[in-house]
């Protein structure tokens, strides 16, 4: 019998480009290809790359190339690019990175093993030439759904399934297979986005908005909860545009009490909100149904009114703040965390200044900051008004300071509050760890536990907060507070 073919997925970049890679495990152990782990025991090693900025598209290519060395060392026989920079540049990447056997697109997700066999046996599978994918859906989002089935919407997955896809699963399997068995796991709530931005190139290469299907979503869920997790985390480049296309701008709102009452589902959390489309009724919902962490992902990036019109943004450090003033007035304990770039073209100390003021006022959880650098086919590159590079890197060192101390504030300000904490990793020497309702995975810290003998991966646990590590909490277990045991499945 004739030794299968091996196959690696390294991931980088967003939880949407994990959910991709775990669409391409399934489609490829669908059609007998044995997933590992570890690139070097791979025959083909496929590189799910991030193309947003440019530190990011930097990481793709030097995973790219160390993949590439891997050739002349283990088993590795091929490299393939696929994910958002494959997508975004495509022959062009294929151009200037000889090293990557292959450069697949969306397009090509759905013929992935045939795409690799092909490389694999020495063919040549020529790179696309990258389009603008708003244009492949009808302008009215209303008429998009139908359209959609003949789009390529990674993450998505059709109804006719591939047997073996999900074993055991039953008919609600998704086109999916975990990479990992973490107890947190992300579902594609929709793909693209109709914002125009003027920093940001991601609509032209993921396509304008569309929403997948209620029923998906919580027949994903379902069979998530089936492999063991016990939270998850609704992506999308928005969430609150939700359901538009499907003729129900709220639908988030029945959406969130139904996944909540999935059983085996201790936690659901919703990412990237946009804050001129936060509605009342879905901050009422996100605050007040049990299971679903009273968590905000707020896309602010900036709060001075000049820099937000000129990012085709809106709103402003006093909307911002009554925005948050009424999420914590229903949920005090609410987190929220939010990104924000600096250097913007046109951006003055004035703005600078304001948007000090907000962060100061905000008591945000966690807090990205970026440098403005210009993305190609974006608006805000065409913008004259530039900031030299020293200021840029000047403002951002200036507010990264300022949000790791307001973070660090933050933290000290849970203390003595109760958190329900999900763990996510125990070791013998390094300690317990998990993380609170504030806090998601990878980017807003996490709580150590402490006196926590006994607990395992998965299990919920509410502990009192009795210290802090900077961003990160350290809590001891309550007595009687293990919500959920791996042993009884309670």
């Amino acid at each position: 019998m004739p030794e299968r073919r091996t196959v690696a997925l390294v991931t980088l970049g967003c939880a949407r480009n994990e959910v991709d890679s775990e669409e391409l495990a399934g489609r490829l152990e669908a059609d007998g290809w044995q997933l590992v782990e570890d690139a070097a025991e791979a025959d083909v090693a496929v590189v799910n790359t991030c193309g947003f900025v440019e530190a990011a598209k930097k990481d793709s290519v030097d995973a790219l190339l160390e993949a590439n060395d891997l050739k002349d060392h283990g088993r590795t026989q091929a490299v393939v690019a696929v994910g958002c920079m494959a997508e975004r540049y495509g022959k062009e990447l294929a151009e200037a990175l000889p090293e990557a056997d292959g450069v697949l697109g969306f397009d090509d997700y759905a013929d992935i093993s045939d795409r690799l066999q092909t490389i694999l046996s020495g063919g040549i599978h020529a790179a696309h030439t990258p389009r603008d994918r708003r244009k492949l859906l009808p302008i009215s989002p209303a008429e998009r759904q139908e359209a959609g089935t003949a789009v390529a919407l990674p993450g998505h997955g059709p109804a006719d399934l591939p047997e073996g896809v999900a074993p055991a699963s039953g008919p609600r399997a998704p086109l999916r297979r975990r990479l990992d068995g973490a107890p947190v796991a992300s579902v594609k709530l929709a793909s693209g986005c109709d914002r125009r931005c003027s920093f940001c190139a991601i609509p032209s290469f993921r396509g304008s908005f569309i929403s997948r299907r209620p029923s998906d979503v919580l027949n994903e869920t379902r069979w998530l909860a089936e492999q063991g997790v016990k939270e998850v985390m609704l992506v999308s480049e928005n969430n609150t545009s939700y359901g538009k296309d499907l003729g129900d701008i709220r639908l988030l709102e029945s959406l969130l009490p139904e996944l909540a009452e999935v059983d085996g589902i201790e936690r659901v959390r919703v990412s990237y909100l946009q804050p001129a489309e936060m509605r009342p009724g879905l901050i009422d919902v996100l605050t007040s149904t049990p299971k679903v962490a009273p968590y905000f992902d707020l896309s602010f990036q900036h709060s001075a009114p000049g820099v937000l019109r000129a990012m085709r943004r809106f709103g402003d450090t006093d909307r911002f703040l009554e925005l948050l003033d009424t999420i914590r007035s229903k949920a005090p304990q609410a987190g929220v965390r939010s990104n924000f770039i600096v250097g913007f073209p046109g951006e003055s100390e004035a703005d600078l200044a304001e948007l000090e003021r907000f962060l100061t006022g905000a008591r945000l959880d966690a807090i990205g900051v970026f440098g403005y650098s210009d993305e190609e086919g974006t608006e805000a590159a065409t913008y004259e008004n530039k900031l030299d590079q020293d200021v840029v890197d000047e403002r951002l060192a200036h507010i990264s300071r300022l949000a790791e101390e307001l973070v660090s504030q933050r933290a000290e300000e849970r203390l003595g509050e109760t958190v329900r904490v999900l763990v996510e990793s125990v070791d013998a020497e390094e300690g317990v760890f998990g993380r609170g309702e504030h806090q998601a995975p990878e980017t807003d810290g996490q709580v150590r536990l402490t006196d926590a003998e006994g607990l395992a991966v998965g299990r919920i646990v509410e502990a009192k907060v009795v210290g802090t590590e900077g961003v990160d909490l350290v809590a001891e277990p309550l007595t009687g507070a293990f919500a959920w045991s791996e042993e009884t499945g309670r």
